[in-house]
């Protein structure tokens, strides 16, 4: 029965672009409890393969040994460890030994020491369902005897798989495990593997330890000759080149330092003179050249120049005395003349002595040139000495180094030599047995649990899959969310499936056409009426209420009920929410305006013999076109111009419509118009400015999304008039399914009779 209108919102709908992980269990959730019966189908058939392959499985038994390795014992041709210190082992070394157990060599010892390929578990066809098929396969099928090589190979394959061999977590146990259709067998094969590798390891220590002895004897001797040859090179060498090492350092070693230090002096000096007579041409260059004053220019050597000196002092005085006597005398003076010609003088003996001082400067720079160029020539020719020294002194190093290299190298040879006679005469293997395997009691494959964990595990997630796919592929309409996601319009009301009862009485067979009066027992328009507390009537409020606010904003007395397709339901929705509000205290009026397919008008005046065309063609007055209900004083206006089908929607648009639609609005409260589905015809795009708002009405789980939202986009004129969408024709038990909606339960609190 029908259920509220207002619904929380829906879970199943579009997701968004990125899902809070609320949002996400909550949508997995709501998918669980949409796809129950898919899933469950998916989990009892995984179940079903499960058990069925633990009633076929042929039982096995595993059988476990462990095995302590302990590398410390036998170190071949590696350096002793000190007595009573052990190193920390290599965790690699204990892999590597897990690979040896694995290794075929072991295989193929274990094999051959218990005769298994004799054993049809080895060389016979697989066991179980599966292996008697392939045995009945083989008997149709006969052919050449396999190869002993074959069963070998064979033999191998399916040791290998039914071995496990691992390393129980940090430790230097290896836990060897077998698995067996016998459990006899299965612990004989772990112990066998045990003992085969232990036999493995002292047979390759013992080839090892021979053939390395017999290679280090030999090389024993190339070496002590080798190193007899590099020490005699080494004497023969320092007599030859008369090498003599005097605590360590060679005379000349030390003469060469002494003649670097001297020639470091001499460089210095040199520089120092140069520098002097450099700067001393520089001041007598400028006194011939520019004419600067001699008594000005100076250098170290003039400061204490005893001539310089007392010349200055003289100038200095006539300078002096000159300006005094220019002062008092005037400048052209015969005494002032005289005084400034003693001044000159002066200025020439300055000049004078400055040349002098420079070429001592340039002898004292010559002397030092020659000085230096004296120990340079010294220090090259030791240097030449040193160098035939020290060439010869290298290639001692060299055979002195070959020499010791060969001595070190004989000693460490003569070392392992000892040594791996020594482990010849006493094998020790790194592995003990430290947990024989004993026969299983219990079988170990296949496991009734772990199949039925991993098929409830394995078929949940196939069930999810399925649903997931499931709800991809589901594009029709079933909650208020999807509408108001899809669409962009708000869900008014959901409005749920009735099917009227056998006993309903025929539209339209109580009218009066003679009064235009119309009567009708069909239980889907009077349902609201018979039953107010039903949550049909309570949804068909919710659709008046909606109304009702929105004209609070603007004028909304013309609604008009359309659809995207027919048959879903719109008309009698119309009809029936026309009724509930004509039965109040307003005025309404139902207008039939699907004028291709005047379902509504066949249902309710079959007689009606003039309508809404003839009153928009102005063939009859609007009042004689209109019939009424006796029990709601419901008014309505069929539609009976079939005939004119073709120019329905020019009849729409026309001004003539208009003044008809005005006039209704004049005369009425509501006025609720019955429109043509938007998706096959183009007359409610006609109707722009006949209706106010309009409802669309959506078939529940029938109307596919797409097809709604083509429908829509198609009518931009009255998209945005339009007020909102109805779910109709809900199945209220499925529809908690999809809605998680729990009003149908809880309705009978507030009065609900459904």
């Amino acid at each position: 029965m029908p259920h509220s209108a207002n619904f929380p919102a829906a879970t199943f709908r579009s997701p968004p672009a990125e899902l809070s992980p609320l949002a996400t269990f909550i949508a997995a959730r709501a998918t669980v409890e949409r796809q129950w019966p898919t899933m469950l189908t998916v989990v009892l058939t995984a179940l079903a393969v499960a058990a069925i392959y633990v009633l076929t499985a042929q039982p096995k038994y595993t059988a476990t040994a462990e095995l302590y390795v302990d590398t410390h014992k036998v170190q071949l041709l590696q350096s002793q460890q000190t007595l009573g210190v052990e190193a920390p082992i290599d965790p690699s070394l204990i892999d590597s030994q897990v690979e040896i157990l694995k290794s075929e060599a072991i295989a193929r010892a274990v094999i051959k020491d218990l005769n298994l390929l004799d054993d049809p578990e080895f060389s016979g066809p697989p066991g179980g369902l599966a292996g008697g098929a392939v045995a009945f396969i083989e008997r149709l099928m006969p052919g050449a005897p396999p190869s002993q090589y074959a069963l070998t190979r064979q033999a191998v394959t399916r040791f290998a798989k039914a071995l496990t061999i691992k390393r129980l977590g940090l430790s230097y146990v290896i836990e060897i495990g077998f698995q067996s259709t016998d459990p006899q067998r299965a612990a004989r094969i772990a112990n066998a593997i045990a003992d085969a590798y232990g036999a493995d390891s002292l047979e390759s220590k013992y080839r090892s330890s021979r053939r390395a002895a017999t290679w280090l004897q030999d090389r024993l001797k190339e070496l002590r000759v080798q190193a007899s040859d590099a020490e005699r090179a080494v004497v023969d060498y320092r007599a030859d080149n008369n090498i003599v090492d005097a605590g360590g350092r060679l005379m000349n070693e030390q003469q060469l330092a002494e003649l670097n230090s001297a020639l470091t002096s001499a460089q210095a000096a040199r520089a120092e003179a140069e520098a002097r007579a450099k700067r001393v041409e520089e001041i007598v260059r400028a006194v011939d050249q520019q004419g600067i004053s001699a008594e000005t220019a100076t250098v170290t050597d003039t400061l204490h120049n005893d001539v310089i000196t007392r010349l200055r002092q003289q100038y200095l005085d006539l300078a002096e005395r000159e300006a005094d006597w220019a002062t008092h005398y005037g400048p052209a003076h015969l005494a002032v003349a005289n005084l400034r010609n003693q001044m000159r003088e002066i200025r020439r003996s300055i000049a004078d002595e400055l040349r002098r001082i420079a070429e001592a400067y340039r002898s004292d720079l010559d002397i030092a040139k020659s000085h230096e160029e004296t120990v340079k020539q010294e220090l090259a020719s030791l240097v030449a000495q040193s160098n035939q020294t020290s060439q010869a002194q290298v290639t001692l190093h060299e055979l002195d180094a070959n020499s010791q290299s060969y001595r070190a190298l004989t000693d460490n040879f003569l070392q392992l030599y000892m040594v791996s006679v020594q482990q010849q005469s006493f094998p020790v293997t790194e592995s003990r047995l430290i947990t024989e395997a004993s026969p299983p009691l219990h079988p170990s494959s296949p496991k009734l649990w772990l199949t039925a964990a991993i098929a409830v595990f394995g078929g949940s997630l196939l069930a999810f899959a399925a649903a997931t796919f499931r709800e991809l592929a589901d594009r029709v309409i079933r909650t208020a969310g999807q509408i108001e996601d899809a669409l962009g319009v708000e869900c008014l009301a959901t409005t749920p499936f009735a099917k009227p009862s056998s006993d309903d009485g025929g539209f339209g067979e109580a009218c009066d056409w003679q009064a235009r009066t119309f009567a009708s027992d069909d239980r889907l328009l009077s349902y609201a009426l018979d039953s107010p507390l039903s949550h049909f009537a309570e949804s068909l409020r919710a659709i008046k209420m909606a109304i009702d606010l929105r004209s609070l904003d603007k004028p909304n007395k013309t609604i008009g009920m359309t659809s995207a397709l027919p048959n879903e339901g719109k008309s009698t929705l119309a009809a029936a929410l026309a009724r509930l509000m004509a039965q109040g205290d307003a005025t309404v009026v139902l207008v039939d305006g699907d004028l291709r397919n005047p379902n509504l008008s066949r249902r309710l005046t079959p007689f009606a013999e003039t309508g809404l065309v003839e009153a928009i063609l102005g063939e009859v007055a609007l009042g004689e076109a209109i019939w009424w209900d006796p029990m709601t004083s419901l008014h309505f206006l069929p539609a009976v111009g079939a005939a004119r089908a073709g120019r329905t929607s020019d009849l729409l648009s026309s001004p003539q419509a208009e003044a008809v639609f005005r006039a209704l609005r004049n005369a009425y409260d509501y006025v609720i118009v019955d429109l043509s589905p938007l998706a096959l015809v183009v007359d409610v795009r006609a109707t722009a400015k006949l209706i106010d708002s309009y409802l669309f009405v959506v078939e529940w789980s029938r109307t596919k999304i797409d097809t709604a939202e083509r429908a829509l986009s198609a009518a931009r004129q009255i998209h945005g008039e339009v007020m909102g969408a109805v779910l109709n024709k809900v199945n209220l038990k499925a529809m908690r399914r999809y809605d998680g909606y729990r009003g149908a339960r809880c309705g009978k609190r507030y009065g609900y009779v459904d």
